[in-house]
């Protein structure tokens, strides 16, 4: 008699019941998806923003108060780049597309552009498409204002993210207690220790990552002045940005700004910013990661790749940005739960600390003899 024919009506109703709660559930994340996107955004800015708050209220502002002071030195900020970055950048790119054609006369010019130019073609492909810039300043405004209409129609998603981080902030504790409750008194310390690590994980991580921005983009605006390159602070900015981005950020915006060089003073200042960017990219992945990241996250640099890739691939930007806190998240969690091999703690030690564990429970010991008492006969 098979498996199926022993099963009771009762049984087969259960495992029904069971596989459509299973369907309804799934069905349900799927239509939620984007909810769990926004509740996860907010879960991570409120821990990247929990430090900055903790520090605020340790005297007597109150923690709503640390939020909103958090809330808008951000929004100060981000401002403060938009005034910082677009006037320069609206004024230097008209003076880029009048210009363009005499810093290609320049390139012309040089020996080293010329032997390229008659082996590739360079300066032809270039005018080309110098011809056609004034068309496509118009295509990229036009995008640009389709990009700010969407971006108002994503203002209350921006605005949800806000809130719910807002009253996570305001209400962690008590939250990070309810979590705890619901484990039992038993396990309520493990899983502190544990969400602690991961809270300081992703915190330091955050607060590494910007620290790293900042150098880059310092280190690059110092660079760009002394060469003499236009566009000075956007491209710092821009840097900053890109920066943020693990492994391959730096990088691409390191190429961007080698052909804005090229425009400019070819080959002394692209040749220069070349040696910086190569020695900076150095010290950045050999000292200052190793640094920042020490006490924070470590993780290997297989599973940051692959962390990002899927990250990448299904969140964009946003989730090459959380893949590693993530991944590292991941890694505290299978040191702990995780097969054998991935534990943190070896077989013996656990044995150890559970005996210990149970000695503590157990009742205690009597204490030894006093001195002078081990030959005294019983009364």
């Amino acid at each position: 008699m098979s498996v199926w024919e022993q099963l009771t009506t009762r049984q087969l109703a259960r495992l029904l019941g069971t596989l459509l709660l299973f369907l309804a559930l799934l069905y349900v994340l799927y239509v939620a998806r984007n909810v769990i996107l926004l509740l996860g955004i907010s879960l991570f800015l409120a821990v990247a923003l929990g430090p900055a708050v903790d520090l605020l209220t340790r005297g007597p502002l109150p923690r709503a108060a640390g939020i909103l002071v958090v809330y808008v030195l951000i929004i100060a900020a981000v401002v403060g780049v938009g005034l910082l970055v677009i006037p320069p950048v609206v004024v230097q790119v008209e003076a880029l597309a009048t210009d363009l054609p005499e810093y290609l006369e320049d390139l012309r010019r040089s020996a080293t552009f010329r032997e390229l130019d008659e082996r590739y073609g360079l300066i032809e492909q270039l005018q080309r498409q110098a011809s056609t810039l004034p068309q496509r300043l118009g295509e990229a405004a036009g995008a640009l204002q389709a990009v700010t209409f969407g971006a108002f129609t994503t203002i209350f998603e921006l605005l949800t993210v806000l809130t719910i981080t807002f009253f996570l902030l305001l209400d962690e504790r008590r939250i990070f207690g309810l979590g705890l409750a619901m484990v039992g008194p038993q396990r309520a310390p493990r899983y502190r220790e544990i969400s602690l690590r991961i809270y300081r994980s992703t915190a330091g991580y955050v607060a590494g990552a910007l620290t790293i921005a900042a150098i880059n983009a310092s280190v690059t605006f110092i660079t760009l002045t002394i060469l003499g390159v236009p566009f000075a602070v956007p491209l710092s900015v821009m840097m900053f940005f890109f920066g943020l981005i693990p492994l391959v950020g730096a990088t691409i915006g390191g190429a961007l700004i080698l052909l804005v060089t090229l425009f400019t003073n070819f080959p002394t200042a692209t040749l220069v910013y070349l040696v910086v960017l190569v020695v900076y990219q150095q010290v950045e992945n050999n000292v200052l990661q190793p640094f920042v990241y020490r006490r924070t996250v470590n993780v290997p640099p297989l599973v940051v790749i692959l962390a990002i890739l899927v990250g990448s691939a299904a969140l964009g930007v946003l989730g090459a940005l959380v893949a590693i806190p993530v991944a590292a998240a991941v890694q505290i969690l299978l040191g702990e739960y995780g097969p054998q091999p991935l534990r943190a703690t070896p077989p013996a030690e656990e044995e150890e600390e559970e005996d210990e564990d149970e000695e503590e429970e157990g009742e205690p010991e009597s204490p030894p003899p006093a001195a002078g008492t081990e030959s005294l006969p019983p009364r």
